[in-house]
């Protein structure tokens, strides 16, 4: 049954588009008209040099000594020899040569050779030869050159010759390149790309989700008339897919259905971009809306999807269409329960991998080493490992047996029997058993001529050093060298890292000295992990001298590391030494990330360095780097803690003009700065200017100015601010309690600010003593003395009341005094002097 145009049954989510042509599509994205295009019948492109002409015995002989010569070991440019060969090159014996040679470098070094001798020139075919050994080596390097070598010999291409030296840059990544190159042969006039090399530029820009470029050639393709076909919308299909861009997908998906041009591929790309955008369910509903009779469900397809939803680990889907395959007559192969089992493993479902492991045997399927390697890797209970060890065919090999015996151990790590594993490692070794568990015997006599390799080692060292087994981690490592086992460099790096996790630095200099002298270099995991217990240390020449060796290796330091660095040092007062580290990076090749320079700009602004933080910033700039909105509040605040305020909102508009969006935070650094400045009407300019931008006043804007209205005297103002705030959903908080509180009693409103006393007692809000202090003080001084007295009975309850090095002592013995002597509050007092409430004053004090 054909498969009806893709709908959406929920419109937001379905659409139809009904196209007309080939292209229509294309005018769906553009908005133009393409009827100028004319549409192919599907074809698929080969390769341009359709006819392959035979080289003739004399080429065959010349070209057989050629690759002769340059595969000596001491080969020589003026060997006597290659010059007699050199007058008779031309360019199909060139092709034969450097297909003949085994080695890239050696053919790129006969590809420079050939092209410097006289009377000889590369044609887009030994072009397309070099560009492809070079790309199957992933050499980008000497790639890119050949292809600029191209332009610059002026090289004419056939359309077949230039795609295929295309996929040769796309297939290493060299994506620009490409774009660069396609538009350059055609501007100098050495090809004239058609429906071919573009469908060859979009796979490319496809791979690469280059979405822009690829509607971009899409127009081109229209305006110089380049058929647009089956292979033009499969790799644009595939690029929306992979960006998400759901609509332009079922576009273009619709378009080639409407074409009959929908096949398994094509139609695995939608079904799969499905799940990918979470669309599992529907991907499922479009399959079972195909019917059983689909010619796209083939065996490839099935194959295909299976494989696919078990990447995107849906396996749920997957074996749905298992049992799918199976009902439309398409017989299962081992390496799709292999795919299944895999997964499910993987994901600790193993039950449900077991079930799918008798289905397969009951299928007459014979389960193979791999399948269960997995299965008893991941088995649930021991009883279970032991049952699937017994499956394993009696002709297994040595390569099978190992596999097998890892698989057990990697089961013992997992389920932490760590000392069964260490044993078992152990008496395979020893070739002798002195164990009481059945199981471990029987494993014993199971795997007695099993040597143990590199992996079954690192599976055990790895377990233990994640059971934070360090020592006999180090001990079995050791071991590895009497027995003749090769320590790789994923063991040496697992035990440096976790060395230098636990501190023991001199340790993992020792195993790095050793990994050095087996042969093996470091890689940046390792240094990095020196790098980072340096750094946590504070050792600053270390670190220092580890990123010399680093930058010989060509390894980064990792930012983690060196940030975490410069903010501990400057976290303890070693400002300036955070500044001289950051600069000894930059000497040694490497740019400091931005947060370390915003930590050490806060350091300097903290010791009040403003000036030499902004210096930094400067210099930073200076080094190409874009400083980010942490980086200009750590500034703005240093200019306002120092009372520069204006200077500080000048900065504020340099940060918009570099196109820096100012956070909250941003502002509230400024309305602190003008509210300390005693300039209370800019500070809530500040706050207007917040709300115009749409930048959601929070506690602390609305707390900073309360306290600052208050400080200026404008008692009002901090009111109506108080409301404001509430009304925009910012309910205060203890400080903000504590902040107008202690503000009103400062303007001489205590009767006011105890309401807002009350309500935090009501919220369960403890004040902090000096908020007490200087609600009483207030009361006092407004004759209120029994509920300064009630006041201060809390204090004493609270165990707050300030003792003489607290600032605020003076003010509350003061307010004793005055309470003591009147006639509503003195008895009230001396009752709390004599029960020793208030220790710093006696009786004695009141009477003087």
């Amino acid at each position: 049954m054909a498969l009806s145009r893709i709908t959406f049954a929920n419109q937001s989510l379905w659409k139809s588009v009904n196209f007309t042509n080939s292209v229509a599509f294309i005018s769906v994205i553009f908005g133009e008209n393409l009827s100028s295009v004319v549409v192919s019948k599907s074809y698929r492109p080969i390769c341009s040099e359709a006819i392959n002409v035979l080289p003739s015995h004399d080429e065959s002989h010349i070209s057989n000594n050629f690759i002769s010569l340059f595969s000596q070991l001491k080969f020589s440019p003026d060997d006597p020899e290659l010059k007699i060969l050199a007058p008779r090159l031309n360019t199909q014996i060139v092709e034969n040569v450097l297909n003949g040679l085994r080695n890239w470098k050696v053919a790129h070094m006969f590809f420079i050779w050939a092209s410097k001798q006289h009377g000889y020139r590369h044609n887009c075919y030994t072009f397309n030869v070099i560009a492809s050994i070079l790309s199957h080596a992933r050499q980008n390097a000497p790639l890119r050159a050949i292809a600029t070598d191209v332009l610059n010999s002026r090289c004419s291409m056939t359309p077949g010759a230039l795609g295929i030296f295309l996929r040769c840059l796309g297939s290493v990544g060299l994506v620009e390149e490409a774009n660069f190159l396609f538009d350059q042969v055609r501007v100098m006039g050495l090809c004239v790309p058609n429906s071919y090399t573009y469908n060859c530029l979009l796979e490319i820009l496809s791979k690469a989700n280059a979405i822009d470029s690829i509607e971009n050639r899409l127009r081109e393709m229209k305006y110089y008339g380049c058929e647009v076909d089956k292979y033009t919308l499969t790799p644009v299909l595939r690029a929306y897919c992979n960006a998400g861009k759901f609509d332009k997908a079922l576009n273009v998906y619709n378009d080639i259905h409407e074409r009959g041009w929908i096949d398994g591929y094509v139609f695995s790309i939608l079904v799969l971009a499905f799940s990918k955008w979470g669309e599992v369910d529907r991907a499922m509903e479009l399959i079972e809306r195909t019917g059983d009779q689909n010619p796209w469900l083939t065996e490839k397809t099935f194959y295909a999807l299976i494989h696919g939803f078990v990447k995107e680990s849906r396996e749920d889907m997957a074996i749905k269409l298992l049992e799918k395959m199976k009902k439309l007559g398409f017989p299962p192969d081992i390496s799709i329960y292999d795919v299944l089992i895999g997964g499910l493993c993987k994901k600790g479902s193993f039950e449900k991998a077991m079930t799918l492991f008798w289905k397969m045997k009951l299928l007459g399927i014979t389960p193979d080493i791999e399948i269960l390697a997995k299965l008893i890797a991941s088995s649930s209970e021991e009883r279970a490992m032991i049952m699937l060890l017994e499956e394993r065919p009696k002709d297994v090999n040595d390569e099978g047996m190992i596999l097998l015996y890892n698989s057990v151990l990697t089961y013992f790590v997992n389920v932490g029997s760590l000392d069964k594993a260490c044993y078992l490692l152990g008496v395979t070794v020893e070739s002798e058993s002195h164990s009481d568990d059945i199981h471990i015997c029987e494993l014993h006599q199971t795997f007695k001529s099993v040597v143990p390799n590199t992996a079954s080692f690192g599976i055990v060292i790895d377990g233990l050093l994640k059971m934070g087994k360090l020592d006999v981690a180090l001990s079995m490592f050791e071991d590895m060298i009497q027995l003749g086992c090769k320590r790789n460099q994923l063991l040496y790096n697992n035990l440096i890292d976790t060395l230098c996790k636990s501190d023991k630095l001199e340790e993992s200099y020792k195993i790095l000295r050793d990994m050095k002298q087996s042969g093996l270099q470091p890689t940046h995991f390792t240094h990095n992990s020196i790098f980072g217990c340096l750094c946590r240390r504070e050792d600053i020449v270390g670190a220092t001298e580890l990123l010399r060796e680093m930058r010989g290796h060509g390894h980064e330091p990792w930012i983690k590391h060196s940030t975490f660095l410069v903010k501990q040092l400057c976290k303890n007062g070693r400002v300036n030494e955070a500044c001289n580290f950051l600069g000894n990076m930059v000497r040694e090749g490497f740019l400091p990330d931005i947060v370390a320079y915003s930590a050490a700009m806060d350091g300097l602004v903290k010791i009040h360095e403003v000036d030499r933080a902004f210096e930094m910033f400067q210099d930073i700039c200076t080094h190409g780097y874009q400083p980010d909105v942490v980086a200009y509040n750590v500034l703005i605040n240093g200019l306002c803690k120092s009372r520069r305020v204006n200077e500080a909102e000048d900065f504020l508009n340099k940060m918009i003009v570099a196109g820096l969006v100012p956070t909250v935070v941003t502002y509230n650094l400024l309305i602190d700065g003008w509210c300390k400045s005693e300039d209370i009407d800019q500070a809530i300019r500040c706050l207007s200017r917040m709300n115009g931008e749409n930048r959601e006043p929070t506690i602390i804007t609305y707390t900073t100015l309360i306290d600052g209205c208050c400080n200026s005297g404008r008692p009002d103002d901090a009111e109506i601010l108080w409301n404001e705030m509430q009304q925009k959903g910012c309910f205060p908080n203890r400080i903000a309690y504590m902040a107008i509180v202690h503000g009103l009693c400062k303007c001489g409103r205590p009767d006011e600010a105890l309401v807002y006393y009350h309500r935090m007692e009501e919220k369960e809000m403890k004040p902090d003593s000096y908020v007490s202090v200087a609600l009483i003080n207030a009361l006092v001084s407004k004759q209120n003395f029994p509920m300064a007295l009630n006041i201060l009975e809390k204090m004493v309850e609270t165990g707050k009341v300030p003792d003489p090095a607290d600032k605020n002592y003076v003010t509350i013995r003061d307010a004793i005094f005055k309470l003591s002597e009147d006639e509503r509050t003195g008895s009230g007092v001396r009752s709390l002097i004599e029960k020793g409430s208030i220790p710093t004053i006696s009786i004695s004090d009141l009477k003087s």
